[in-house]
């Protein structure tokens, strides 16, 4: 379970911009997950409460969106939404694609205090 390593990555970013924002705790962060991220949401949820515990990220709202995962047919140029790395185009088969949305892991925003 990778998602302890990923929570605890995204505590280390938030205490060093608080510390930055000489402020001393998180109110609120914001994430964007990618669902070809790699991440699963629910192994994160499990995760978060013992991760941010004595840290800033203590009492933090957590927001997150979730991007839908888009790749482009280097065929036939077609778009079209992605469950699976190994998804064909649904207009002409092929397995070669572009994707260029749904692997995101970021920290939108934080707001401190």
């Amino acid at each position: 379970m990778h998602e302890l390593s990923i929570a605890l990555g995204i505590v280390d970013i938030a205490e060093k911009e608080t510390k930055k924002a000489n402020a001393t705790k998180v109110d609120a962060i914001e994430l964007i997950i990618g669902t070809l991220s790699g991440v699963e949401p629910e192994a994160l949820e499990f995760v978060w409460q013992v991760a941010v515990q004595d840290t800033v990220l203590a009492k933090a709202e957590r927001h997150i969106e979730y991007i839908e995962a888009k790749a482009k047919c280097l065929e036939c140029e077609t778009t079209f939404s992605v469950q699976n790395v190994y998804d064909a185009c649904p207009k002409c088969n092929s397995y070669f694609k572009d994707v260029f949305q749904g692997k995101e892991l970021k920290i939108k925003a934080l707001e401190v205090s």
